[in-house]
């Protein structure tokens, strides 16, 4: 569908990719893979044709269509969410028009048998195919869907572009690339700004989709969700893995080990060539042969091991201090800001150690409790801390509220008090600013930069409270990595809001969910919660607005739980299945062994030859006791299997 033969991109001097080609195929799920600053980003813009490779080409299908979501963007004004979201449309208005001019030239022209009325005809077909492709006739129905699945209400269909947030107009722009129906759908970070349930539903479109996906995430679980093949960009090379994310890391790391053990072999044979040459070079019989060998080493191609991005952000929490047993108290808490009601009727009670997770749609109030908690703003009810609290609060715009004109050292150092004070520069250091970085100005570092600084400022105090809401926000995988198992091992209270389900996952001990101006109590992990809003998703969204009686949430949490349990059987009978498959085929190479080895025996001369051997019949008996095994493994094995 999509060819990329020897493409290099050159940036004064530097080579961002050097010679690569690979294939888009219809229907490929690929992510891109590689260390910040590879090319990800780039390396996109080409495929989608906004950007121009310095040599080679990218060649595409005349009539292939590209979607491309890029990740900052500029939006229109001046058109409501449900106008600008129509304007996807805009390929139906102008296929409409046309089909309606080749109609009217079919019902007046008479040159039937010519090729420029055939041509009309050819053209009338591909036109029709494309808008029964498209959908006409359920425009309305389509953008509802959509806009209700990355999180819109209805109420929100009618209001202007101008009054939501970056945020909140990506997601229009990505809704007008999903119902343009591209051929190749390209998507720049597309879960930034999205919400669990929004990111959830766009893997459900993803399964569908009939077209191809190229995307960049930081989200692991969306790359595992979503990809089955990854293209790996590193050392201007790139290396294409038929296999999603999580797996393609256990193979990269088999690739580098790989290198590795291939680098110490030829650098073996380089010293042993280099030491001859030493040898040879004193005798003037043997210079030729010297000569020889210096060519070859000249000629030799050698092996390098790829540069893998091995820096990451590396800290622990300190140790909290003390405070008491009820950390949070919460009774009747909401929020209303003027006629709007966020939420209401909030309570509940927080221990100490306990991490909490706090979940649900954008704007349902998750941010909201946590300036509560942090006493940021008014609110109705009643929240109150425990005995000895030290707060420490990461706000969602964290890194928007450090003064942009201190340098990276200043902003701490400042903060820092007693013993932290000596070790400033270590600890700037852990987040990966080091050298000359610390006494670059906060106004020029990058988000992910600055989302960096602003984690590590609370380090600075034995906090035993920390509210953090979505702190991996700009960080890359292994970041988040290092970052959850510190809060894991962290030893005081947590309460967390985060989209990032892999992040989420083994991490919190209850999640309260806000939706619909209430807050209500899960004792689940995120995984078991978006199982069970998934069931409620499918069968309730638009069933409460039509009065219909919705199946309580005990029972679907059951039947989410059989369908566990049935997908583990199957699991387990595909494996025996397995299993039962090599028990047969070792048998078969058992039993033919001993057939021609019987084979042999029966010839008497063979037989005198064979029994000479002392070790020969032990090896003849050693084959029937490994059949005998082996078919009582098969025995074992097809017992079990259902």
């Amino acid at each position: 569908m999509v060819s990329i033969n020897g493409v290099t991109v050159s940036f004064g001097g530097y080579d961002l990719f050097d010679n690569v080609s690979f294939l888009i195929n219809p229907k490929d799920r690929i992510g891109l893979a590689g260390k910040n600053g590879a090319g990800k980003s780039t390396m996109l813009k080409i495929l989608a044709g906004f950007q121009i490779p310095t040599k080679g080409e990218v060649s595409r299908p005349k009539d292939c269509k590209i979607g491309y979501l890029p990740q900052d963007m500029t939006h229109q004004h001046g058109r409501t969410v449900y106008e600008e979201t129509e304007s996807a449309f805009e390929e139906i208005k102008q296929l409409q028009a046309k089909l309606a001019g080749i109609n009217h030239q079919l019902e007046t022209r008479t040159d039937y048998e010519t090729d420029a009325y055939m041509q009309l005809i050819q053209d009338l077909t591909d036109i029709n195919e494309r808008l029964n492709m498209i959908g006409v006739d359920n425009t309305e129905e389509e953008i509802e869907k959509v806009l209700i699945g990355l999180g819109f209400n209805r109420n929100q269909f009618h209001m202007q572009t101008s009054e939501f947030s970056g945020g909140w107009r990506m997601r229009i722009e990505l809704a007008k690339l999903l119902l343009q129906k591209p051929d190749v759908l390209m998507l720049d970070e597309p879960t930034n700004h999205l919400d669990i349930e929004a990111i959830q539903w766009l893997e459900e479109v993803m399964e569908v989709f009939p077209g191809a996906v190229v995307l960049i995430s930081h989200d692991k679980t969306f790359l595992d969700t979503v990809t089955k093949r990854t293209i790996e960009i590193v050392n201007q090379k790139i290396y294409d893995y038929k296999t999603n994310y999580s797996h393609y890391l256990v193979l990269r790391q088999e690739r580098k080990q790989q290198q590795e053990n291939a680098q110490k072999n030829q650098q073996k044979m380089i010293d042993q060539t280099e030491m001859l040459i030493d040898k040879f070079r004193a005798k003037a019989s043997k210079s030729a042969m010297a000569q020889s060998l210096i060519k070859k080493l000249d000629r030799l191609d050698r092996v390098e091991v790829d540069d893998m991005d091995t820096a990451s952000v590396r800290f622990r929490f300190p140790p909290p201090a003390h405070s008491g047993k009820i950390v949070i108290t919460a009774e009747n808490a909401g929020k209303t800001y003027g006629d709007k009601h966020i939420f209401s009727g909030a309570n509940f009670i927080i221990t100490k150690g306990e991490k909490i997770g706090l979940v649900g749609r954008n704007g349902e109030g998750k941010s909201t409790m946590m300036k509560m908690i942090a006493d940021k703003i008014k609110y109705d009810g009643t929240i109150q801390l425990g005995h000895n609290i030290l707060m420490g609060y990461f706000e969602q715009d964290q890194e928007e509220k450090i003064d942009l004109d201190k340098t990276v050292f200043e902003t701490i150092d400042e903060l820092a008090v007693g013993d932290v004070r000596r070790q400033v520069r270590s600890l700037l250091g852990s987040f990966l600013f080091g050298g000359d970085d610390i006494d670059k100005k906060v106004k020029v570092l990058s988000g992910g930069e600055r989302g960096r600084l602003a984690l590590c400022k609370l380090l600075l105090e034995p906090y035993n409270l920390l509210l953090l809401d979505e702190p991996t926000n700009h960080l890359d995988i292994k970041s988040k990595e290092v970052l959850k198992q510190s809060l894991i091992d962290y030893e005081g209270t947590l309460v967390m809001v985060s989209h990032d389900r892999d992040f989420m996952t083994g991490m919190c001990d209850r999640l309260f969910e806000f939706r619909d101006g209430n807050v209500k109590e899960y004792l689940c992990d995120i995984k078991e919660f978006m199982e069970i809003r998934k069931v409620q998703r499918l069968n309730e969204l638009d069933l409460d607005k039509s009065g219909v009686k919705a199946v309580p949430v005990a029972e679907k949490k059951q039947a989410v739980a059989s369908d566990f349990e049935a997908q583990e059987q199957k699991k387990i009978q595909t494996q025996l299945t397995s299993q039962i498959k090599k028990s047969e085929e070792e048998i078969e190479r058992l039993e033919l062994e001993i057939k021609n080895l019987d084979a042999k025996l029966a010839v008497p001369a063979t037989y005198d030859e064979l029994s000479k051997d002392p070790n020969f019949f032990n090896s003849y008996n050693k084959l029937k006791k490994e059949l005998e095994l082996a078919m009582a493994k098969w025995e074992d094995l097809s017992s079990k299997l259902v």
